[in-house]
């Protein structure tokens, strides 16, 4: 039964990642039928790229915050869900909804929104920060997707603290009402120690798919103003499908995904060895 699912996976994912770590040593263009072998002529120079390297910065930036924030507003939200408040179930799914739509109809959607609605809103109400288009300014339209993509990434990490909620015994909080426990107290010493795996989760996974930013960038900025917003993602696509640079991007590719599994193995030893002390 699992035979089909190895052979569609090997032949749509392990082939190719194989063939793009071969090409990486090559210089080819991804349209010649000839190419030669370079060794590493192409990690050599990728550290000395300068548009590399931006884009790398930008990520690493766009993908700490991020992190942060998504991690921070979904847990305020799922512990303000969890009280027993009327129509939970219906909040829940209000909530979950931005997680079902489409990343690229999100951008595009808020594209119009940043280019258009708000600064007409700013000039009618005399607001400057509003009046002029966030993603059209070099030095703040990095703020714009950030927005978008913590907007549109709450939904899952919300249900995911939800869950976790679920699993903390209500003894616990009966116990420490006794005690006289402060709300803070309740949260620091009971709620966040018993759901510290789902933490774990949320952070790793919030922090792999940032440094994969995408489709909010393409929606939004296109990489631009200049290549202010240009993430590793759209760089390999850029350069590599449009600009020629396929065995070289091809590289870059194998840097990123090293990068990716260092940063997700760091992070995951480090949560894992803090669920044990807390």
């Amino acid at each position: 039964m699992t035979v089909p699912a190895v052979l569609l996976f090997a032949t749509f994912h392990t082939f190719p990642a194989i063939q793009g770590i071969f090409y990486s040593f090559t210089n080819w263009d991804g349209l010649s039928l000839t190419y030669d072998f370079v060794g590493l002529k192409n990690y050599y120079y990728l550290f000395q790229d300068e548009n590399v390297l931006h884009s790398y910065l930008f990520t690493f930036k766009f993908a700490l915050i991020s992190t942060i924030l998504v991690n921070i507003l979904s847990l305020a939200i799922a512990l303000g869900l969890n009280e027993n408040i009327k129509l939970k179930n219906f909040f829940r799914a209000v909530y979950f909804l931005p997680n079902i739509l489409s990343v690229l109809v999100v951008g595009y959607i808020f594209n119009y929104l940043f280019a258009n609605v708000l600064p007409l809103l700013g000039e009618k109400l005399g607001i400057g920060v509003l009046a002029t288009n966030i993603l059209g300014n070099e030095k703040w339209a990095w703020l714009g997707i950030v927005v978008v993509a913590v907007w549109q990434a709450c939904a899952f990490n919300t249900i995911l603290y939800l869950t976790g909620l679920q699993t903390v015994p209500p003894e616990l909080y009966e116990a420490s009402s006794l005690d006289g426990a402060s709300k803070w107290q309740n949260f620091w010493h009971i709620t966040f120690p018993m759901i510290a795996p789902f933490f774990t989760i949320n952070m790793v996974l919030a922090m792999k798919n940032f440094l994969m930013v995408f489709d909010q960038v393409v929606a939004l900025t296109g990489g631009g103003p200049g290549r202010a917003t240009e993430s590793i993602s759209l760089l390999i696509y850029n350069s590599g499908f449009q600009g020629g640079e396929f065995a070289y991007q091809s590289a870059n590719s194998v840097i990123y995904f090293i990068v990716i599994m260092v940063i997700s193995i760091a992070q995951i030893k480090f949560l894992q060895k803090r669920e044990v002390d807390l």
